[in-house]
């Protein structure tokens, strides 16, 4: 008698559509796992940005809400870990009310000294200002720019309104998400849109 030690062509057939059933199943799950990806990616980042947001103004708080001029109540700023921020102000000079919620930062000013009789700024004046937030603000922060042709982007920077700075998380090749964040600076809030 002959034996044959091999595989039938139907045990072939069923064992090759049992596959084909798993791969459909499975590739829809792993075809969204980079926008998952980038999802988590913007809210770590963004929570990041939440976080030092809080955290400079706690430290104005605790420092006893310091001014570059003792008779402007609009002169804010805070040294946050070495470098120098102004922030908004409730009130002008004058004693007028902005539209701004007091500490919150507003704009970086440097590492070298504390602002020396300046008014805060009660707007962000163009895209420059966002970016050396989100820089300075940031520890390790993910590469921005105003341009996304710049080599290694990773975020673009732009100002919305006078007091909003967004921050759009660029999309690459295998995903088509354009996640962003945005940092409302006069209530010192930070907002997630995820697409």
């Amino acid at each position: 008698m002959n034996k044959s030690a091999g595989f039938s062509l139907i045990e072939l057939v069923i064992v090759i559509v049992v596959l084909g059933l798993l791969a459909v199943a499975a590739l829809p799950k792993f075809l969204h796992v980079t926008d998952r990806a980038k999802q988590a990616s913007i809210e770590a980042v963004a929570g990041g940005f939440a976080t030092a947001v809080l955290s400079a103004r706690a430290q104005w708080e605790a420092k006893a809400r310091p001014r570059s001029m003792a008779d402007n109540p609009n002169s804010n700023y805070v040294d946050y870990d070495g470098s120098y921020f102004q922030l908004s102000s409730s009130k002008f000079k004058d004693g007028t009310q902005t539209k701004l919620r007091d500490g919150y930062p507003m704009a970086y000013f440097g590492d070298d000294h504390a602002p020396q009789k300046q008014e805060s700024p009660t707007r962000i004046t163009n895209t420059d200002v966002c970016i050396e937030l989100f820089r300075h603000l940031l520890q390790n922060p993910p590469s921005i720019n105003a341009d996304s042709s710049a080599k290694s982007v990773k975020y673009l920077a732009s100002v919305e309104g006078d007091t909003v700075c967004r921050y759009v998380q660029l999309a690459n090749s295998h995903s088509d998400a354009a996640h962003y964040f945005e940092y409302d600076a006069s209530k010192g809030n930070v907002s997630i849109t995820v697409k």
